[in-house]
């Protein structure tokens, strides 16, 4: 029997915590030492100075062990860092499994685009979303990767795949964990987009005629330097030259400084532009070195995970061997600090050489930075899914139907309400049944089933386990109107903000998918004859287009639809029930339409005389 997520994330954060104390001693330990170096040093400079017998070159043993001390302090400092991310790790585990996780993650808002069919009224963005239980990716490439799963709906192929992803992932937290750790670096300090564009532009040096350029020049180069170390050793007398040779090499030398001078300049800006970027560029990647190298290692059954593991490969070799050779490169770009660099830059043209040898490798391996940052954030969403599966052990994987547009759920709940207080329920449309109309009183639970509803069916095309005990799908195009606001500022009224939003939902029907649409308080703005007229209106052109869906209303004259639409509607309702002087509410989906409406009731519990 599988241990419980609980009881594995506690255990696992109470080891994480004992390592991080044990490292903290130890640090504290070597802080100690170096104390004692310091004082040992300092009485053998004491010695030295007053006493024969010892000199000041022992003062170098402690100097050699305050080095070693402090390379041993950054290594443990390295590893409590780590060891507290670790911590962290679990500890938001933790915080989603008890409920206390909004505020707490990433809130995606970034990704929130009004306009989108259904984002902003499914709450997928934002404090207490969807992608903030969800995410928990480090790197942007992570984060937008998850984002786009749910803005977008996956081809069932797609979604199998990742289901499959998701599976093998959920047991591997060890690999989930080193993941997280791993990518903290990149949190902040990459950008994906700038990244990816610096490995795809064209190369700025490396024609065929620079290359032989720079040949000739640095020959000429060499045997200028010769020339010019013979001149010096003839002047201090260290060799003779007779006049002739002392003339030839003379020329030579000053005919290097021109040549090679007038090369410098003509191709110095252009080299440093390269070396510069490749700078930022290197930087970058090696803070998601280390990610990609883990997904690099790993070995995978799944065939979408096995295909991103392959993707990293550049030209045959693996990022690990492509990022060894850039940061060689970039170990040659410090050297050119170093004041016999400088001396000898116009002999060997050091420059120009490495901005070649950068823009080599990014022929060869620029092309694949972009299916590295895809890769990383791939394998990042697919944790986050797997993570959230771990997590809810009781939710399950959709099945799509062939019978289109179909919705089959049984005991469904929505993933943002705690499981203590989940009520599930039972809807299933398509077929000759494409549309519920759900009345009940306030608060009852009728925009929390649409919510459910849409949430699910997000979840389910991005390849993550839906709140349902059994859920049966066709592709679907997800519509909402839930969240409706007016807009001084624009001079827009609610009625009117809603209208437009379902012209939206009319314009998603001319898709490839049919649409599932979700629209709540169906035409609220607007008084009750023309409500009626509307809805059957706009409701038989959605059904005439393919889709389907749920309406939900107060207004019971718009139950009276569902006769008009021969037998392609039915009324489901919510109820509610009064227990001493209290309003209480099951949350349980009824047949049939709401018969009471606690309007009042409500006014007169917050102190309205009615």
């Amino acid at each position: 029997m599988m241990p419980e997520p609980r009881d594995t994330y506690t255990a696992l954060r109470e080891e994480r915590r004992a390592s991080i104390l044990a490292g903290e001693r130890r640090q504290r330990g070597l802080g100690y030492w170096r104390l004692a170096i310091v004082a040992a040093a300092g009485a053998l400079v004491w010695l030295a100075l007053t006493g024969p017998r010892i000199t000041i070159l022992w003062t170098l043993v402690p100097a050699a062990v305050f080095v070693a001390l402090l390379v041993a302090h950054a290594r443990i400092a390295r590893q409590l860092e780590r060891q507290r991310r670790a911590a962290r790790f679990f500890e938001r585990g933790l915080a989603r499994l008890d409920g206390t996780w909004p505020g707490t993650g990433s809130a995606g808002d970034a990704y929130l685009d009004p306009a989108h069919p259904y984002a902003q009224d499914l709450d997928l963005f934002g404090v207490g979303s969807l992608f903030e239980l969800l995410s928990t990716a480090r790197t942007r490439a992570g984060e937008r990767t998850l984002a786009h799963w749910l803005l977008e709906p996956a081809a069932p192929a797609a979604v199998d795949e990742r289901q499959a992803a998701v599976t093998e992932l959920g047991p591997r937290l060890d690999l989930r964990e080193r993941l997280a750790v791993l990518a903290e670096d990149a949190r902040s300090g990459v950008d994906a987009d700038a990244l990816a564009a610096w490995g795809e532009a064209p190369p700025r040096l490396g024609g065929r005629g620079q290359r032989l350029a720079l040949c000739f020049c640095t020959l000429l180069g060499v045997a200028g330097a010769a020339a010019g170390m013979a001149l010096l050793l003839n002047l201090t007398g260290t060799t003779a030259l007779g006049g002739a040779a002392h003339f030839w090499l003379r020329d030579l030398f000053l005919a290097t400084l021109i040549v090679n001078g007038w090369f410098y300049y003509r191709q110095h800006q252009r080299a440093e532009e390269v070396l510069a970027a490749v700078n930022r560029a290197a930087h970058e990647l090696g803070l998601i070195s280390e990610v990609l190298v883990l997904i690099e290692r790993e070995r995978f059954q799944a065939p979408l995970l096995a295909r991103i593991g392959a993707s990293l490969a550049a030209e045959g070799a693996p990022p690990s061997r492509r990022l060894a050779q850039l940061k060689r490169l970039i170990e040659y770009l410090d050297s050119r600090d170093n004041v016999f660099v400088r001396m000898a830059e116009i002999f060997i043209l050091w420059t120009p050489h490495l901005a070649l040898r950068v823009e080599e490798w990014r022929r060869v391996s620029g092309p694949a930075v972009r299916r590295w940052l895809t890769a990383a954030g791939e394998i990042e969403a697919l944790c986050s899914l797997a993570s959230h599966a771990y997590e809810h052990p009781a939710d399950t994987f959709p099945e799509f139907a062939e019978a289109s547009p179909w919705l089959e759920a049984e005991e469904i709940g929505h993933p943002l309400i705690p499981e203590a207080k989940l009520v599930r329920n039972c809807v299933s449309l398509g077929g000759d049944l494409r549309l519920l109309v759900v009345s009940g009183s306030n608060m009852s639970g009728k925009s929390t089933l649409l919510r459910t509803l849409g949430v699910n069916v997000v979840l389910a095309q991005a390849g993550a386990p839906v709140r349902a005990a059994r859920f049966r799908l066709s592709p679907l195009a997800v519509g909402a109107s839930i969240q409706i606001n007016d807009s001084l500022r624009g001079g827009v009224s609610r009625f009117y903000a809603e209208i437009l939003r379902l012209r939206r939902i009319l314009d998603e029907t001319a898709g490839a998918l049919p649409v599932l649409f979700l629209i709540d308080e169906f035409l609220h703005g607007t008084n009750s004859h023309d409500r009626r007229i509307g809805a059957e209106a706009l409701v038989r052109g959605l059904l005439e287009r393919g889709a389907m869906g749920l309406i939900t209303t107060h207004d019971l004259a718009l139950a009276g639809i569902v006769d008009a639409l021969d037998g392609r509607a039915r009324n489901v309702h919510f109820e509610d029930r009064i227990e001493d002087g209290k309003i209480l509410f099951d949350y349980s989906m009824q047949p049939g339409v709401v018969r009471k409406s606690n309007a009042i009731e409500l006014m007169r519990s917050v102190g309205l005389e009615i």
